[in-house]
């Protein structure tokens, strides 16, 4: 039989940053506690920033029923002479029957005690104060809380529990708070509660009580809002997608408002601006004409029939944020970019002050100006004056107000001292790419600052010790190393890892280059989603600059993904097997005067003209290569590499190794798996 289950845990207001990190699992959770009890079934999970609530529209009233098979001792020890044994009548206590009926079964070759136990199904409302108990404790929000006398905690008190089977309350007590069937009405309604005597019924009761339940309509009600203001004033509404999950996350009945600032405050930054609005207001920035505008949207949790002193009072605090902003802009171009004070800041212990890590930089970008030298000649002067100004920001009282605008005020504060645009352009983009959806930065010569940025952190704390274990990369090193990656492939510029890392080090007192290129290598697995023997064969090359390795691993990719691949990569594999006793780094001296066979011959022909041949892609390259296939074929079928003749055998087995040297030199084929 199955009844309708809501279930509604009633909290006080929940902050949303931890709550919205654990929100992928709360399902998952849910349905693991359903299944360890014998009841899963679909359900959907709704949430405000004052409940959590757990809709089933037909739950099991009771558990199925069950068997469970036991077995005890051989009977060679549950019997003696015929009498039973300690051990037979534990078993049968155990099961909780009498000895007599306890049977017997085959257990591999002995025979040994055997129950089958019928176990009666329990009711649901039994279980289902248990279950959501198991089920709370079980959400992760980082800290939790305790309140009055309780040892137990969770995100924020638990005020009030409502559970309805049907027409039926399921009664039992968690967090000191008994289940009900009570609930409460958005606070701008009533601090009262109100009843709801089905599960049904509570839906409708919620939604006259002031309460958008459903996560997904308080959201399209705030985007149709946004969609009616940008109408009716000509404007556009810049949604930053996470600060509206946060909005549908603290909101029960959500309203978009207007609000204005006075205009003065547009001669600051729009990144100031912007930030001051959405990091600290929760405000989404409004701009009209593709300019940032003197306009803010907030989002009401209120029902009011009028909103201008709700609108009013958060003018007034955002007016004293920018007032604030205003005030550190004014004093930081008074005070200029200057890295001097960059002495007294540490970077890290052992790793000296910032102005330290920016001289490393420093020394960073002028060996990469020369190793991309062929991409792009760079004014030397200019870089080093990017690279010094470029933690600069770090002393302004803006930065220090608002840390994630670092480089950014970089780069307006330059712009003001009449630094060179290249320079000024630089500082902005030396933390690119800084997510996984982050543009990178524009030119080579804001790459390169941009690369000596990461290049020194990693290099100085591998220098230190400080290397990523596990999970744990407090410092995203490997976050870094994959910036590196998309940075040298998105400009095309010659990286080899092997060689970056060998001069690089130098600078360095106690890198292990070995572990360091390994972590390289390790992020590159991660970077390319490919089969990853398709990246082991191409690094088995030898190959370590990252552009080509990047151009191999595709070309490969997109032959073994074809699907005759399989057939042609058995004659391939046979290949690699004859030769791996060969040292293919020797040369491979092939006499054609030895050749007895057609076979042979026609080999060597095929193989001597593609050797030869020019390529331009590295695919077209493993196609020809492939292609030899039926040649091979040929040559296995009718010719006997291990002759008794020494000098025809190694003859042989030089052409065979050629050709899997020359597979190699793109790819070491043997290291694929399909």
């Amino acid at each position: 039989m199955l009844k309708p289950l809501i279930i509604e845990v009633g909290v006080e207001e929940l902050p949303a940053i931890p709550f919205l990190k654990e929100l992928p699992n709360i399902e998952k959770k849910w349905s693991k506690v359903l299944e360890e009890n014998s009841l899963l079934c679909e359900f959907d999970f709704y949430y405000t920033p004052r409940r959590l609530v757990l809709w089933h529209r037909e739950f099991p009233v009771k558990q199925p029923n069950s068997t469970e098979e036991l077995f005890g001792a051989p009977l060679s020890i549950a019997y003696k002479e015929g009498e039973p044994t300690n051990a037979a009548l534990s078993f049968a206590k155990k099961c909780g029957v009498d000895l007599s009926e306890i049977k017997t079964a085959q257990k591999g070759s002995k025979e040994v005690l055997y129950y089958k136990k019928e176990i009666e199904g329990r009711y649901s409302k039994e279980l289902i104060g248990d279950m959501l108990h198991t089920f709370l404790k079980s959400l992760n929000f980082g800290k939790s809380m305790r309140w009055g006398d309780l040892e137990e905690g969770f995100i924020r008190p638990v005020r009030w529990i409502a559970c309805m089977l049907g027409d039926e309350k399921v009664s039992f007590e968690l967090y000191k708070v008994k289940s009900s069937n009570l609930s409460y009405p958005h606070r701008s309604v009533s601090y009262e509660p109100f009843k709801f005597d089905f599960a049904g019924d509570y839906f409708c009761k919620l939604d006259k009580n002031g309460v958008v339940l459903y996560q997904d309509e308080r959201r399209k009600r705030i985007i149709q809002q946004f969609k009616d203001i940008e109408k009716k004033n000509g404007v556009t509404i810049e949604i930053d997608e996470d600060l509206l999950d946060e909005i549908v996350a603290i909101t029960e009945y959500p309203t978009a408002l207007l609000g204005s600032f006075d205009e003065e405050f547009l001669e600051l930054p729009s990144e100031v601006i912007i930030t001051s609005m959405k990091e600290h207001q929760r405000y989404f920035p409004v701009f009209k004409d593709s300019k940032l505008s003197n306009n803010f949207i907030v989002v009401s949790n209120a029902l009011s029939d009028d909103f201008s002193l709700i609108i009013q009072g958060n003018e007034k605090v955002l007016r004293a944020r920018l007032s604030d902003a205003m005030f550190f802009y004014k004093n930081d171009l008074k005070n200029g970019l200057k890295c001097e004070g960059l002495k007294d800041i540490l970077y890290m212990q052992g790793l000296g002050s910032v102005y330290d890590k920016e001289l490393r930089e420093k020394e960073i970008a002028l060996y990469l100006s020369e190793l991309f030298a062929d991409k792009e000649s760079i004014n030397k002067e200019l870089i080093e004056r990017a690279v010094m100004l470029s933690k600069a920001d770090l002393l302004s009282e803006m930065v220090y107000e608002f840390t994630e605008l670092q480089g950014i005020m970089g780069y307006y504060y330059a712009k003001a001292q009449g630094e060179d645009d290249r320079v000024c352009l630089a500082i902005k983009e030396q933390y690119l790419p800084n997510s996984e959806t982050s543009p990178l930065p524009s030119t080579i010569f804001s790459s390169i600052v941009a690369l000596s940025n990461k290049l020194d952190t990693i290099f100085a704390l591998f220098d230190i010790g400080k290397i990523p274990t596990g999970n744990k990369d407090p410092f995203g090193l490997r976050r870094a190393v994959n910036g590196i990656v998309k940075i040298v492939l998105d400009k095309e510029l010659d990286f080899d890892i092997k060689k970056v890392i060998e001069d690089l080090s130098k600078k360095y007192k106690n890198i292990d280059k070995t572990r360091l290129e390994e972590f390289f290598i390790e992020r590159l697995y991660q970077f390319f989603a490919v089969n990853p023997s398709v990246l082991k064969a191409v690094l088995q090359s030898g190959e370590r600059d990252i552009c080509t390795i990047s151009k191999k691993v595709g070309a490969l990719d997109n032959i073994v993904k074809s699907s005759d691949f399989k057939e042609v990569f058995t004659t391939f594999k046979r290949v690699s097997n004859i030769v791996k006793d060969v040292d293919i780094s020797k040369d491979l001296r092939i006499d054609e005067a030895l050749f007895e066979k057609d076979e042979e011959r026609e080999l060597f022909r095929e193989y001597k003209e593609l050797k030869d041949k020019k390529f331009d892609d590295y695919e077209v390259r493993l196609q020809e290569l492939f292609s030899l296939k039926p040649k091979i074929d040929n040559f296995f079928d009718n010719v006997m590499v291990n002759v008794e003749d020494e000098k025809i055998k190694t003859n042989r087995k030089n052409l065979i190794s050629s050709i899997y040297k020359t597979f190699k030199e793109i790819a070491d084929i043997k290291e694929i798996t399909v």
